[in-house]
This record gives structure tokens, C-alpha cells and sequence, in this order.
């Protein structure tokens, strides 16, 4: 090739993306474009370059030897001119860009969701794409940002910073459901009961703690279903089928209504908080140290309200 131009960049780019995502039908959902067409702008940068990139079949797509070298290669270059543009943020009056964001489930719900209108408001220039999901996943392989979990379940070679308090863990239920159930007076009263199971991301079952002062207990039961959504353990809670369990916060309407009450609260378990966390490799972009910010200072007003409400 006698010199770039702006649409073999263009290319190149999509080149990176089909190769970290593994495959056109993939690169294409996150790209907004049709596979057919990325595929056609992968064959024309083969032609240009005279070599392939990428091995075919039906079922997978593999680098070449050749395709692994510019890869390679290409990480440093776009990785430089993306801290160069990224750089320019301290040059504006406020942060701008496209961030990503992989977050859990129960984090989107309770954290995000009731920010995400004010933050957005106050950084208009930032684009922000926020992927829910459950299943653990390497958020720099799959290029995220960032990605916000539970403070203990946080990779180590990862920077996380809290976002919000210790979360009180709680056990509850329908008052259909425990009017015709067999007392409740410890944790070990839970084998006779209809206990709901959660499949967490990494594919184990989560074995409810529970503690009372010194006491510390993990509840083992022959789980009478299981699932692997909260929401759909909360509804099936609250309509009679057994015991779940779950962040208060979850169900503070469900509490609140008296549809769902706390069943064993001496025995309610604290937990580590939501955190940010990103790579200690990467430079930070300006609009996560924003959006870090923005959802600190929300929880400690939130935690401010509240003492001052009891």
C-alpha cells in the first residue's frame, strides 16, 4: 500500500473489531451494520493488502498468521491514537466521547438506572452504551470501559472503586406463602421450606449467608427451583412459590406494600457494594472519572437522606 487513506483507517478498524469479537455477525451488531457488508470491506482491504486476514469456515473465523501480525500491530496504533483523542477531554469544559459500560443485572437496576437520565443530562456530549449482563466476561477483550459488579467478585488486576455502601442481604417472602408453611425460627428451619436457588454469572449456584451477630451460617438446601434472574425469583416469591433471596433494595416496593415480608431479619447478611472497575493498564477516559463521580456523590446523598429521614 502506497499510504492510508481514510477508508482503509475506516477498515482497519473494523478489522480490530471482527477479530476481538470473533466473528462478522457479532462485530456487525456492535458495529450497526450489516454482515454483508462487512464482509465486503474485509475482502476489499484483503485485496489491497494482497494477503488474508482471516480464516473461513462456516462455524468460526480464525486470524491468519498474517492477520495476528496486524493485529498486533494495530493495537498499538489505534490504542495511541485513541489516549491521543482521549487526551483532548482536558481541553474541553466538560468530558465528551463513547463509553461502555458492562454491568450486572441487579447494579443496572439499582444503580445505574436512577442515574442515568442525570448524568446524562449534565455530559451531554458523552455517549454512553451500557451492555446488562449477568455472565462474567473479560470487559477488555470484549471492549468495554468499564464494567460495575459486586466489590468481592471484582478481577485483581482490575482498579475498583466503590460506588455506594455495604448492601444488606434479605430473605422474603408472600404472606400466602408462609401463612399455610411451617415455622421459621432459624436458618436450619429453611430445609422444610420452598427455597428459590440463583444461578449467578460464572455458572454456580449462590448459597444464601446469613449471620446474626458472631454466628455466621451458608444455607445448603434442596432448592425447590432455580433460576438464573432475580426478577424472576422476586416474582415467583410474591406469588406464593417459596423463599428468595436478594438485596433489600430490590424489594424495598414489594416491602413496602406488604407483598413480600422479610422472613429470619435478625439473620440479614452484609455484603460488599457495587464498584466500578476498569484496567489498570488502560488510561482512565475523563467521562468514566464523570460518571464515577457522578454515582458517588448520588449514593452519599441518598445515605444522607436517609440518616437524616430516621
Amino acid at each position: 500500500m502506497a499510504g492510508l487513506t481514510r477508508g482503509d483507517l475506516g477498515d482497519l478498524n473494523l478489522f480490530r473489531v471482527i477479530a476481538r469479537v470473533g466473528g462478522f455477525r457479532r462485530a456487525a451488531l456492535e458495529l450497526d451494520v450489516s454482515p454483508s457488508a462487512l464482509s465486503h470491506a474485509l475482502r476489499g482491504l484483503e485485496t489491497r493488502l494482497g494477503v488474508r486476514l482471516f480464516n473461513r469456515t462456516n462455524r468460526a473465523v480464525t486470524l491468519t498468521e498474517a492477520g495476528a501480525d496486524l493485529l498486533a500491530r494495530l493495537e498499538a496504533g489505534f490504542g495511541a491514537i485513541e489516549e491521543g483523542l482521549e487526551a483532548l477531554n482536558r481541553y474541553r469544559g466538560k468530558p465528551a466521547g463513547r463509553l461502555r459500560l458492562n454491568v450486572l443485572t441487579d447494579a443496572a437496576r439499582l444503580v445505574l438506572g436512577p442515574a442515568l437520565s442525570g448524568f446524562l443530562a449534565e455530559y451531554p456530549e458523552v455517549k454512553l452504551e451500557v451492555v446488562v449482563q449477568d455472565d462474567f466476561v473479560d470487559i477488555v477483550g470484549e471492549g468495554f470501559d468499564a464494567g460495575i459488579r459486586f466489590g468481592g467478585r471484582v478481577p485483581e488486576e482490575m482498579i475498583a472503586v466503590p460506588i455506594g455502601g455495604d448492601i444488606r442481604w434479605v430473605m422474603v417472602a408472600s404472606p400466602g406463602y408462609l401463612e399455610g408453611a411451617p415455622p421459621l425460627e432459624h436458618p436450619s428451619d429453611l430445609a422444610a421450606h420452598h427455597c428459590i436457588g440463583l444461578r449467578m454469572g460464572t455458572g454456580a449456584i449462590y448459597h444464601w449467608e446469613v449471620e446474626r451477630g458472631p454466628e455466621h451460617q451458608v444455607v445448603d438446601v434442596a432448592w425447590s427451583v432455580v433460576l438464573s434472574e432475580t426478577a424472576l425469583a422476586l416474582a415467583m416469591a410474591e406469588t406464593d412459590g417459596g423463599i428468595a433471596y436478594c438485596q433489600e433494595g430490590l424489594v424495598a416496593r414489594q416491602l413496602a406494600a406488604g407483598t413480600l415480608v422479610e422472613i429470619l431479619p435478625e439473620w440479614s447478611s452484609p455484603g460488599p457494594g457495587f464498584h466500578v472497575y476498569y484496567s489498570s493498564r488502560r488510561q482512565v477516559p475523563e467521562a468514566l472519572r464523570a460518571l464515577i463521580a457522578f454515582l458517588r456523590d448520588r449514593s452519599t446523598s441518598q445515605a444522607t437522606k436517609t440518616s437524616t429521614a430516621t
